[in-house]
């Protein structure tokens, strides 16, 4: 007797629902491996959507530029981390020789670590925040929105006025009521007059674009006389991006003193490029997660081909029957190999079911991190489900297969 695939898959069925509780363990590790990889990628993939959103908020034409490499550092060289910071004059000769840039905006901050930074009104208070000091370019350079007020002016940069630009959050800590404006806070243990307030950044993170807490930058210098790291990000004109960065490379070489045998003493990036350097860190990740999902569904694998020997043991009698009446050695392995697919396959629906639902409760409890199932990732792990119950299941399939039918009827 010769089945169809169908039929095959109607028996193979009928054998899950069988035994419920046996089908219900051996699909245990696939689904466990399968949701696995079914969360891991939606995190992944919210994180992607979350940084992406926020650099490319500030604009493809914009280079940033650092005394380190701006982007994801895991580590510094020795030579890294003996580098002098960025100067204010080293970005002024860059500003003068720079003719393929339209606009400079320069940062100065505290060294990378933990702060004692704390701002406050009345009873409200925040620590974590964004704080540094700014030139007035900065909005305009790096495409920050306000939501109302202004940003600070040239001549309150120049005479140290003690004005603050504050981000939507740290507004929202602060002043409860609303009313934000022209109100005073104490900056740790100096009063600021608050002159404007950043809009929610449009990408579904930017939580620290959302705790800024921004002050001139000859301001940042009075309260911080000591601090000497400074950022800036050139935006240049359209069409204009290599000459810009072949301009600035040139011109800091030259105040910075680097040889002509010697690497860079600064960093410059472009949001095209932390984009390409974070997408090849979360393909490194993804490549991991997908390894150690897919142990979990070869310790399942295991677990199916011990089922399915065991169910071939007991159906030997069917098996005997069937090759009496005309079955060949290919129906008995395709039947078998269909149970075999069919419960590997069950685990891995399963399992993408149960990572859509994780995914569903990371949306809900964490806004701000826009969770997704990739499309790569369902493929991968029902693809590799099926191939399991492929895999696993050909040893079983292949013994009912040598099974004589003689031996088999007299099997008790």
């Amino acid at each position: 007797m010769r089945s169809s695939i169908g039929e095959n898959i109607s028996l193979a069925w009928d054998t899950v629902r069988n035994h419920r509780m046996r089908s219900a363990l051996t699909m245990l590790g696939v689904f466990v491996g399968t949701a696995t990889l079914m969360a891991i990628g939606s995190i992944l993939t919210g994180l992607n959507n979350n940084i992406v959103g926020s650099i490319k908020g500030f604009g493809t034409n914009t280079i940033f530029v650092y005394k380190f490499q701006p982007g994801i550092r895991t580590h510094l060289t020795r030579e890294e981390r003996m580098r002098k910071p960025l100067s204010l004059h080293d970005i002024e000769e860059v500003e003068h020789t720079c003719t393929a840039c339209t606009g400079f905006s320069v940062e100065i901050f505290q060294n990378w670590g933990p702060n004692n930074n704390i701002i406050r009104h009345g009873k409200h208070e925040s620590h974590q925040m964004d704080f540094s000091g700014t030139t007035p370019a900065y909005p305009v350079v790096l495409s920050r929105d306000l939501a109302e007020g202004r940003y600070f002016t040239e001549a309150e940069n120049l005479h140290s006025a003690p004005v603050v630009v504050l981000g939507n959050n740290i507004a929202k800590v602060l002043f409860p009521s609303g009313r934000v404006l022209n109100r005073s806070v104490i900056l740790n243990g100096n009063i600021f007059r608050v002159i404007g307030v950043f809009a929610k950044p449009k990408s579904a993170g930017g939580g620290q674009a959302d705790n800024q807490v921004k002050i001139p930058y000859y301001t940042f210098r009075k309260m911080l006389p000591t601090t000497r790291e400074h950022f800036f990000a050139a935006s240049t004109k359209p069409g204009q991006m290599a000459t810009a960065i072949d301009q600035i490379t040139e011109s800091l070489r030259r105040t910075r003193g680097d040889k002509w045998n010697q690497p860079n003493s600064f960093g410059i990036a472009t949001a095209d490029s932390i984009i390409k350097q974070f997408h090849d860190i979360t393909a490194q990740v993804a490549m991991v997660i997908t390894v150690v999902a897919s142990i979990g569904m070869l310790i399942g694998g295991v677990g199916v081909m011990n089922i399915m020997l065991v169910s071939v043991t007991e159906r030997t009698r069917e098996i005997g029957v069937r090759k009496a009446i005309g079955a060949r050695r290919a129906d008995i392995v395709q039947q078998f190999l269909s149970e075999a697919i069919v419960l590997t396959g069950a685990g891995g629906l399963l399992g993408i079911l149960g990572g859509w639902l994780i995914s569903l409760l990371i949306r809900v409890t964490i806004p701000s991190l826009p969770s997704a199932i990739p499309l790569w990732a369902v493929l991968i792990g029902f693809g590799f489900s099926v191939a399991i119950g492929l895999f696993f299941g050909m040893a079983p399939a292949l013994k009912a297969a040598a099974l004589d039918p003689i031996d088999a009827l007299r099997y008790e």
